[in-house]
């Protein structure tokens, strides 16, 4: 996972003028759309799993594929731009992306649209660090801030926009478009991006590649997102196939990390495991970025499922925790370097799980801003958890070690952010299911309500469907509830774990981190 070699120093001077305005911008904009279409598809999983005869649950495969496949190329960046050129392999993953994104907006089953994101997400893991790195090598040195904020705030804006923009194509246009808007992008970025990059290619040279580790990462962690994906339907390990993956997994990760402890060149480096820093920093975002992003992924399901939002309204109500986290952000950047960042993580955390604690009392009744109001408000923690996090965990460990705990530390968060919307996913069904079950027992135990609903019109099977959508409502939010309670004391833990990093004695350089 070793990148190091990508911040290089180019023998080319950096860029002036109008192109260094023009390079930035289709450095961001790759950037963007690779970020953007990791929460693109939250709002729109009813309307693909409706269309493409599925459930909503089944759905859910189209966000973890496309995460669990970025996470894993992101170790391979670095032997990737040393073995081929940095600007190639940035060229050669943005039209990838482009390519596949179009066979994703043309699939016509949820398995083809399945595979076509795992290979969307592998094209798409190395835009976000090239994309960094080639905005620090074209920046002249006095304006390397001013590459990374423009860099931070494409990654912080486009999960944003993603569920807007994806409830606006759903509901204006059909679901196929929130794939193909990356097309013209990508075809745009690749052509530009050669033509004005070609300068700061990298040297090549024929380094090893790490392929049994490789191969082991990608058999455990695909063999444990698929048990943890199918474990619901397959009524988990009553099933051979939910057994066979679990055993995989188990022997796939302890010959991972017994391979990786031992080889020259692994693909991870775990001995970055050894300081203590970075390993709460690790323990901490894994809990607390799988607690986000699994109630960002539930918030869609629920307003559109039970609610009756629209894919457009759900978007809106869901982008609102991003916009107090963009004003928020350059305050948390300038405290990053003057506070102990174990204090800010622990406040930003704190308060998120604070406002998912909040949000664990909804109710079937609630209006849009009682239930946006919230969101907003949690969009404060945001920045405090992720900038001073990074920085906490690069200072931890030493200056050669950077990179490759940057990375390590990317991987960990995209994982768990895939593993977190499959157990939220699940266990939102499961406590549904039981709620719906101890509810139906309990109401109108005396007829009152049915015979309120006779008697104002309704015939038998209008009654009882009326009442089962009630008890239907109830059940669904005391799920959601519960589930957000989980994920409320998720972000607590998350909060105490910091505190098992020591105080960092140096200021790390957080432009290796992605």
């Amino acid at each position: 996972m070793a990148t190091s070699s990508l911040g290089q120093e180019g023998p080319h001077a950096p860029l002036q003028g109008g192109q260094l305005l023009a390079a930035g911008l289709v450095l961001a904009a790759a950037n963007f759309i690779a970020v953007l279409d990791t929460t693109i598809a939250n709002v729109s999983v009813p309307t693909i799993a409706g269309n493409l005869g599925a459930t909503s649950s089944q759905g859910t495969y189209v966000i973890t594929s496309y995460a669990v496949a970025e996470a894993i190329t992101v170790p391979l960046t670095g032997w990737l731009a040393r073995r081929f050129g940095t600007v190639r392999v940035f060229i050669t993953s943005m039209m990838l992306f482009g390519l596949f994104s179009a066979l994703c907006g043309f699939a016509q089953s949820l398995g083809m649209l399945v595979l076509f994101r795992v290979f969307q997400g592998l094209a798409g893991g190395p835009l976000m660090p090239l994309s960094q790195t080639l905005l620090l090598r074209i920046f002249p040195k006095d304006k390397a801030a001013a590459a990374t904020g423009l860099w931070a705030m494409t990654t912080l804006v486009a999960p944003i926009m993603g569920p807007i923009l994806g409830g606006l194509i759903c509901d204006q246009a059909t679901w196929p478009y929130i794939f193909f808007i990356n097309v013209p992008v990508a075809l745009l970025c690749a052509a530009a991006g050669w033509r004005m990059l070609k300068r700061y290619e990298t040297p090549r040279d024929a380094a090893r590649i790490d392929g049994v580790g490789l191969g082991l990462l990608v058999v455990w962690v695909g063999a444990f997102q698929l048990m943890l994906d199918e474990g619901k339907d397959l009524d988990w390990f009553s099933s051979p196939k939910i057994i066979a993956l679990a055993v995989i997994a188990a022997i796939g990760f302890v010959a991972f990390l017994i391979w990786e402890r031992d080889t020259p060149h692994p693909v991870v480096d775990l001995q970055v495991f050894r300081h203590r820093g970075f390993t709460a920093s690790v323990i901490t975002i894994s809990l607390a970025f799988g607690a986000f992003f699994g109630a960002t992924v539930l918030t869609p399901l629920w307003l559109q499922n039970t609610m009756g939002y629209t894919a457009t309204k759900a978007g809106l109500v869901t982008a609102l925790s991003g916009v107090l986290a963009v004003l928020a952000a350059p305050l948390a950047a300038q405290l990053s370097s003057k506070v102990d960042p174990r204090k800010l993580v622990c406040f930003g955390v704190g308060w998120l799980g604070l406002v998912t604690l909040y949000r664990s009392m909804a109710t079937p009744d609630m209006g849009f801003w009682e239930i946006g109001l919230p969101l907003l408000v949690m969009g404060v923690g945001m920045p405090f958890f992720f900038v001073p996090l990074s920085a906490l965990a690069l200072s931890s460990v030493e200056e050669s070690e950077t990179a490759s705990a940057a990375g390590l530390m990317s991987f960990c968060r995209t994982v768990s952010g895939a593993f977190a919307t499959s157990l939220v996913n699940t266990t939102w069904e499961d406590r549904t299911s039981a709620a719906h079950a101890e509810l139906s027992g309990l109401t109108d135990r005396f007829g009152t309500l049915s015979q309120q609903l006779s008697d104002s019109g309704l015939g038998p099977d209008q009654v009882l469907s009326q009442i089962n959508q009630m008890v239907t409502s109830q059940s669904v939010t005391l799920a959601t509830n519960q589930v957000f309670w989980i994920a409320g004391c998720c972000f607590a833990l998350a909060a105490i774990a910091v505190w098992l990093a020591p105080k960092p004695t140096r200021v790390a350089d957080t432009t290796a981190a992605h």
